[in-house]
């Protein structure tokens, strides 16, 4: 009996890398036969596909994995950065994660994401202990990669902007974080910026296709860390 599941749980596996191929390999042929804006918008969104929320109706979940955009010249999070990071403060307020995972560009001395976010964060009441701080997440894929690749976070909550939070949620999903997601709706009042950055969407779409199907490696790695893990058991 163990030797017919052990079979039926390798042709399972197989199936589903069949499917999964069988699928890239479709996306692709769309791409080189110039569809491939729309193919790939299709197959990053499906990856989300029953795993957006309202921040009410978000189930609970070790981590908020806070996503990082512009931080002004004095150190300042931008609107967009301020209206994510509320939301991972409310989250954790009510207790529906224990512990906040910050990733954003710190590529350069004088521009840091992420200690930004930590520093608003930690002002507004958060422990410093439950703030985990990742300066190498220079965009989505490699924050997504990294959380589970470096924090070993295995299920979070992902916060950003709604138009965002698609791409989001698929990329961590598809790169082995059980992630649902909570998207900001309150920067829509700045029209302009709000359009401009949802119509780089579609272009963003297809990058990430390239890179899920590529698989490359995050611009930086190392070491597995475990701040995640103890920010989450600390009480």
């Amino acid at each position: 009996m163990r030797r017919r599941f052990t079979t039926v749980a390798r042709w399972s596996r197989q199936h589903r890398k069949l499917v999964r191929r069988t699928l890239a390999a479709v996306v692709v042929a769309a791409v080189l036969a110039g569809g491939g804006t729309a193919a790939s918008v299709v197959w990053i969104r499906s990856g989300a596909d029953g795993h957006l929320y309202r921040e009410a109706d978000v189930p609970e979940a070790p981590v908020a994995l806070v996503l990082g955009t512009k931080v002004d010249a004095d150190g300042t999070p931008s609107p967009f950065l301020a209206a994510r990071l509320e939301i991972a403060r409310r989250l954790f307020e009510a207790g529906r994660v224990r512990a906040i995972l910050v990733s954003g560009d710190n590529r350069s001395a004088d521009y840091d994401e992420p200690g930004a976010m930590r520093r608003w964060l930690v002002d507004r009441g958060v422990p410093a202990r439950k703030v985990v701080v990742d300066d190498a997440g220079l965009d989505t894929y490699d924050s997504c990669a990294r959380a589970k690749r470096i924090f070993g976070v295995d299920r979070a909550t992902v916060v950003t902007q709604s138009f965002h939070l698609p791409r989001a949620v698929s990329l961590c999903r598809r790169l082995g974080v059980d992630a649902s997601g909570v998207g900001d709706e309150s920067a829509r009042r700045y029209a302009q910026r709000w359009w401009v950055s949802s119509t780089r969407e579609y272009g963003a779409c297809v990058k990430a296709v390239s890179d899920l199907l590529s698989g490359r490696d995050p611009a930086h790695l190392g070491r597995r860390e475990t701040a995640v893990d103890d920010a989450v058991r600390d009480r």
